[in-house]
């Protein structure tokens, strides 16, 4: 936008950003309306994340953070100014981005969403404690009880106050009554008659030991209009709690017993507080697992792998093999006699012969005393490997899983405890408040708490995620889950005024479930905020005031402002993503749908929400696995398929499970590709990760300087003591420690960021030193590479696809067309085929849609989506053709725009023209009508899925009428 347009506008109106120049971005400058509903487009790695995340977020933490006071500001650390030269208009701004930041075994839905203290509130408060012996409700009584109780009772009835006295024997008895005597007591009661205490002590009379004594306190006849009266009687029950150790006996008004004791049945109760239910503290966790509802225990499914076999055939593993058979020799010799089938299935037992082979008799041991045995052989190796081989996180026996102490079961509301509802599915949970019946009183006191949990769950099932628990665990969900439920959270407080930036916010959503959410940040937007959100989602831009496109092309292509407006718009321009709108481009539907033969069968898979699924996954072909959000797609391929097919190919003499058959052998590996990041280490990059930095150093060593010097590969590595800065170690920054405040990371005042030795930068390769390369982008180094040795393009890759896969190889031709009519010298043999070694990584690179990152770009920092590709590319440069493998994708189109989305799917059919197979768990339309054969689960999420509601062709499925996906898909197909 030109600078004498922003000046025309208001700070109040828009956000106006200048001169952004962060990362990639070419220093825009631009409007951003306020309180509307802001989407940021591009392609992938095209600098939308870097305009909307790196530069006006920071800069809106950075001035909050100035804002404080300076004592405040010590305890927040001080941030880097972006690349910018001015941002006017900001307001206080929350980001809600993918990653899921807590790793935390204690952090939940419910935690982090706050449902959890609410719910301790509730309980707290309202929470009723019932007996698990008699069901009974346990209460404590009051004075007020008590006194309540007597002024209940007709004018003039007579009553006593009385505490019991408990002794052992006469002797105490006489020291105890000479105990109350002293302090002003002079009657005590036996069998109904009062006896003076100074008669007892004189001997005149005698107490039996048998019948309970009980002290009389006072004695009161009930007038009800007398005030005076009633302050006497209270004061005289106060007497008595204390004296009788809380229990009070009142004769008269027929014999009646009070307690401010919370117990009932023989058992001492807890009254519930808030830090009682709370887990993440050590009054409320359960004692045996801290509150983290698991222990490391010994895993049934490790000790009988495969339920298939018989013990005979070898079912329980630790006791296969001659040295371990010993164990199991008593039960096989004695099975006449006990009756027990040796030669049936494990999973055919019932129930009572299972529980017998796990805890023995008197001549068998049993599989748990064995491992209580072996657990006691520690100083023995072979017993610890034994252990360690069987062993494996175990659901928590004291308080299954729940995490709260065993006694917090005990408080109900609505004849459910509080483990109940945090077990219990979000749209359960929305249903249960929605009918909670409470008294007045409850009402009155829960009011304001049940509203609040009311809006959290129903938010929390607006986004999709209906299927959660409050119980589930951060650490396993998805980034886009994490992200939908910190917006959940937003939406839940009321914040006015503020500016919300979403990263991708429909990541792991079905189309139906990206509807609900577009109204949900129509709302937001209507609460008077301004929302920013960076999507490639056709459905969220429709519902947009206002598009940014940020292009024309990834990488150093990008960083420019190539469109703003409407998405009519939009639909009128000539970028990438308008003309993936309009028509001018699509990702084409596939001229045939493979054949396919060889096939793997799932039989009755049931684990979390899958009802006893049955389904065929064909080899060889595209398989595409679907539907809703929570409708069971990654529990049976992630943790059904995956898992199954690891232990076979692990051990495939051992049998196969009878969860998995059909033609095993046409698989010799899996390959699961999922989102998590490649490393944690800032020395793993793409260049290590695929093998380009070994014949990169090589080149370098063959330099004449390096030679001179006699600098080997190994200098030019910045993992290497021979060439990293001695400084940095490598790392290219240092770390300042800071007291009182935290720690802050500064470019290397040795090596200014380079990692490298100042003398390794002396050495050059057609003039670029290494810490140069490493700066390049995949597209900027094939360029480099290509220049500097002719090669024939079909040693790389045919020269249509090398013209297709970025403009900038199109350079790289004409390269080497001007060197084919060139009778210069050509390089070496050896230099030359690294050369085309690397020019090979980094076409694959460029195959994926990964020619915009640098060489050198830290693979902790690099998306879910481009963490998959970069995977892809690794398998796609082995080009393993006679090694079959069944790759497993897990939402591979996570962060990719649909000119990106074209070539994954180049990528992914280079793969099975390999002779590899390929399961992809997707929601992307374009995906799913290229795929060769569709799963799709449902009909719903949560415990409305779990079913396998379609197998076929994409054709087949839009014939479907009441099918989500189908809905969808018939608008592609």
């Amino acid at each position: 936008m030109h600078l004498d347009l922003l000046d025309q506008l208001s700070p109040k109106d828009f956000i106006i950003i200048r001169g952004a120049k962060m990362h990639n971005l070419k220093n825009i400058s631009l409007a951003i309306p306020r309180n509307q509903l802001v989407v940021v487009t591009g392609l992938s790695g095209s600098g939308k994340s870097s305009l909307v995340l790196d530069t006006l977020f920071v800069e809106a933490q950075r001035m909050y953070i100035e804002s404080v006071s300076a004592y405040a500001r010590q305890f927040l650390g001080k941030m880097e100014k972006p690349l910018v030269d001015a941002i006017q208009g900001l307001s206080p701004a929350i980001a809600i981005q993918q990653n899921v930041s807590g790793k935390n075994p204690r952090s939940t839905v419910g935690t982090l969403t706050e449902l959890c203290d609410y719910l301790h509130l509730l309980y707290a408060r309202i929470g009723t404690t019932y007996s698990p012996i008699s069901g009974q409700k346990v209460k404590k009584d009051s004075v007020s009880d008590v006194v309540d109780y007597i002024q209940q009772q007709p004018d003039g009835t007579k009553a006593l106050i009385l505490y019991p006295i408990t002794v052992a024997d006469q002797a105490t008895l006489l020291e105890k009554l000479r105990v109350e005597q002293g302090k002003g007591f002079t009657r005590v009661m036996q069998g109904g008659l009062l006896f003076y205490i100074e008669e007892l002590l004189a001997g005149e009379k005698v107490l039996s030991l048998d019948q309970p004594i009980y002290g009389l306190v006072d004695r009161i006849i009930v007038k009800k209009s007398d005030q005076n009266n009633q302050y006497r009687i209270a004061d005289s029950v106060q007497v008595a709690f204390f004296e009788g150790h809380a229990v009070v006996e009142l004769v008269g008004v027929g014999q009646q017993s009070f307690s401010d004791r919370f117990e009932l049945d023989g058992i001492s109760f807890v009254f519930p507080t808030v830090s009682f239910f709370n887990f993440n503290t050590p009054y409320g966790a359960c004692k045996s697992c801290s509150g983290l509802g698991q222990l490391m225990g010994i895993d049934p499914n490790k000790v009988i792998p495969n339920p298939a076999l018989s013990l005979v055939e070898g079912a329980i593993a630790p006791w296969n093999g001659p040295a371990m058979s010993k164990w199991l020799a008593p039960l096989l010799a004695a099975h006449q006699t006990l009756g027990f089938p040796i030669y049936t299935p494990y999973s055919s037992l019932t129930f009572d012969q299972q529980q017998f082979l796990w805890r023995g008799n008197r001549d068998f041991i049993g599989i748990d005393r064995f491992f209580d045995f072996c657990a006691t052989q520690t100083d023995k190796i072979h017993y610890r490997v034994l252990l360690s081989r069987y062993r494996s996180k175990t659901t928590c026996i004291a308080c299954r899983g729940s995490r709260m102490r065993p006694d917090a079961h005990y408080v109900k509301i609505d004849n459910h405890s509080i483990v109940d509802l945090l077990l219990m599915p979000i749209h359960d949970l929305v249903a249960f408040f929605d009918r909670l019946s409470l008294t007045d009183r409850e009402a009155a006191i829960a009011q304001r708490v049940v509203v609040e949990i009311k809006n959290r769950l129903r938010y929390l099932a607006q986004v999709g995620l209906g299927y959660l628990t409050l119980s589930r665990p951060i650490a396993t969900l998805s980034g886009g889950e994490h992200q939908r439920i910190k917006l959940a959270t937003a939406l839940g407080s009321p914040l006015f005024g503020t500016i919300y930036i979403l990263d991708e916010p429909t990541i792991g959503l079905h189309p139906r479930d990206t509807d609900r959410l577009v109204q949900l940040l129509l709302d937001l937007n209507n609460q008077g905020n301004t929302v920013i959100v960076v999507e490639h989602e056709e459905l969220v831009m429709r519902a947009a005031d206002s598009l940014i496109e940020i292009g024309p092309e990834a990488g150093a292509g990008g960083g420019r402002l190539v469109f703003q407006g409407t998405f009519q718009a939009l639909q009128q321009a000539t970028t990438h993503t308008a003309r993936y709108l309009n028509g001018c481009a699509a990702i084409p539907l596939p001229n045939r749908r493979r054949p396919w033969r060889n096939r793997l069968f799932i039989k009755e898979a049931s684990l979390h929400n899958l009802k006893q699924v049955s389904v065929t996954i064909p080899l060889n072909v595209l398989t595409v696995v679907t539907g809703v959000s929570g409708s069971g797609k990654s529990t049976l391929i992630k943790e059904v398929l995956y898992p199954a097919l690891v232990q076979y190919l692990a051990n495939p003499s051992a049998g196969v499970d009878t969860l998995l058959s059909g033609d095993l052998a046409a698989i010799q590996a899996v390959e699961l590709v999922h989102q998590h990041p490649l490393g944690k280490s800032s020395r793993s990059n793409p260049a290590t990760y695929l093998g380009i930095y070994d014949p990169i150093r090589d080149l370098f060593a063959q330099t004449d300087l390096a030679r001179s010097r006699r600098y080997q590969a190994g200098h030019f590595s910045f993992n290497s003591e021979k060439g990293q800065c001695p400084a940095c170690r490598g790392e290219g920054q240092c770390k300042i420690e800071m007291q009182f405040m935290a720690d802050i990371y500064l470019p290397c005042g040795r090596c200014k960021g380079s990692r490298f030795k100042p003398e390794i930068a002396d050495v050059t390769y057609c003039g670029k030193n290494i810490s140069q390369v490493l700066g390049m982008t995949v597209d900027e180094a094939f360029v480099f590479f290509a220049d500097q040795v002719a090669v024939e393009p079909q040693a790389i890759g045919d020269e249509e696809s090398l013209g297709e896969a970025q403009s900038s190889t199109a350079a790289y031709t004409d390269v080497c067309e001007e060197r084919r009519q060139d009778s210069t010298p050509k390089l070496p043999l050896e230099i030359a085929f690294r050369t085309r070694a690397i020019l090979h990584k980094l076409k694959v690179l460029q195959q994926v849609g990964l020619g915009y990152i640098p060489l050198g770009q830290s693979s902790s920092s690099l998306s879910g989506g481009e963490g998959q590709r970069l995977k892809l590319a690794y398998y796609l440069e082995k080009e393993l053709a006679d090694y079959p493998i069944l790759f497993i994708f897990d939402e591979p189109t996570t962060g990719l725009h649909m000119h990106d989305v074209a070539r994954w799917l180049q990528a992914i059919n280079g793969l099975i023209d390999q002779g590899h197979s390929v399961v992809v768990i997707e929601h992307h339309i374009d995906v799913i009508k290229s795929a060769d054969w569709l799963i799709d689960l449902g009909p719903d999420g949560g415990q409305q899925g779990g079913k396998v509601v379609f197998t076929g062709t994409p054709e087949a499925l839009v014939e479907q009428k009441e099918n989500y996906t189908a809905q969808y898909l018939k608008e592609k197909i």
